[in-house]
């Protein structure tokens, strides 16, 4: 299992996590039989938003004896009322649900906590400027919780969490057909059979919010990678063609500041088969074959760091300048980061002797030698 530096936390987090929800659903003995394969595997972050008192503890007793081995997700607002799911922003009934999770995880620290499920930006506002962002301050001043992150459907509040300064990490919701929609908080409009919103590509808000996290050392966790199953069947991908879970978990890890894709596991074999994109070929990882040829995609033109442009003869890493240099495009003046790690490379834009290979084989029709050619003039070589 690869690691990632989950942004300015400095946490080590495995590229293919466990989202938890889907544990609810099992036995005390199954949740921990999923559990002890995920470790086994070398996964190590854990997504714990339910707030269900028995998966909770089911968890904890997985976990017992092991709890050093993983890094959790623990999310602040989830609340168990009336024997249901309730967010709420009561800081009373949060910090009795926070309070119910260390209990029974059987640990006296979250290494994640998370504000759940901010979806509105007038929300996000509302709560870094209340009671409620003072109370996750606080946890983490008394080490109870040891970083602030956030969740979020919406790229519209990612943003804001990502130039906030204050938020250091975001679980954030990705996957070829949500990246394509604009900014919204109806979840129904992402889940849509199809797409008519006259889409021209990646959503550029979408495409902001992933080179800010980048830059910004604001990592993501993955949610929703496989939007809900949709996407592996052609009848209700919006693509009209359906992707494997190594394509969407390949597209997810594509994405510049992501560290981790969060999979829901119902057994041990489906832990196996999502740890099985580490060893996967790189024609197994290929999502970028199927979108281009699905009845329904707007990807024309965009670089989506696929990959399908290698090799290059003059060995410049294609995808990784395109990517470098997108980050960098976004800013009125070139991040000295961003040009440094440009400068790193061992090949540049300006070793690209024009051949047109690459351009063959992009699946998209990028200009690619235009874009080595843009690289060069903003870098300086």
């Amino acid at each position: 299992m690869k690691m990632r530096k989950l942004g300015k936390t400095g946490l080590m987090v495995s590229e293919v996590g466990i989202g938890g929800e889907w544990l609810e659903r099992h036995s005390t003995e199954e949740v921990k039989a999923v559990l002890d394969c995920c470790r086994e595997e070398g996964i190590n972050i854990l997504d714990i938003w339910m707030p269900n008192p028995k998966v909770r503890s089911d968890i904890g007793a997985a976990i017992k004896g092991h709890r050093a081995d993983w890094i959790i997700q623990g999310h602040l607002g989830s609340t168990w009322q009336d024997g249901q799911y309730v967010r709420t922003r009561d800081l009373g009934k949060t910090a009795v649900a926070f309070e119910d999770l260390l209990t029974r995880l059987g640990t006296d620290y979250i290494d994640l906590g998370m504000i759940h499920y901010v979806d509105k930006p007038e929300e996000f506002h509302e709560i870094m400027d209340g009671e409620f962002f003072r109370y996750a301050k606080r946890l983490k001043t008394e080490g109870v919780i040891r970083h602030i992150g956030l969740s979020t459907h919406n790229p519209a509040v990612a943003k804001l969490a990502a130039l906030s300064g204050e938020i250091e990490m975001i679980l954030f919701s990705v996957n070829p057909a949500f990246d394509l929609m604009p900014a919204t908080d109806d979840l129904d409009r992402y889940f849509a059979d199809e797409y008519d919103e006259g889409l021209a590509g990646i959503d550029p808000l979408r495409q902001e919010v992933y080179k800010l996290c980048e830059e910004r050392e604001v990592g993501i966790t993955v949610m929703k990678g496989f939007a809900g199953g949709r996407l592996f069947d052609a009848a209700r991908s919006p693509f009209g063609a359906a992707l494997t879970p190594i394509q969407c978990i390949h597209y997810a890890l594509t994405r510049p500041g992501v560290c981790s894709i969060l999979v829901g596991y119902d057994t041990p074999e489906q832990v196996k088969e999502a740890v099985g994109y580490e060893t996967a070929s790189d024609a197994e990882k290929d999502y970028a074959s199927v979108l281009a040829n699905a009845p329904r995609h707007a990807f024309s033109g965009q670089c989506t760091y696929c990959g399908h442009c290698a090799p290059c003869p003059a060995g410049i890493d294609i995808a990784m300048v395109g990517k470098l240099y997108d980050l960098a495009a976004m800013q009125p003046e070139c991040p000295e980061s961003v040009k440094a790690h440009y400068l790193a490379l061992d090949k540049h834009g300006s070793d690209c002797i024009g051949c047109g290979g690459c351009e063959e084989r992009c699946p998209f029709g990028v200009p690619v030698r235009e874009r080595m050619e843009q690289a060069k003039e903003l870098f300086g070589k």
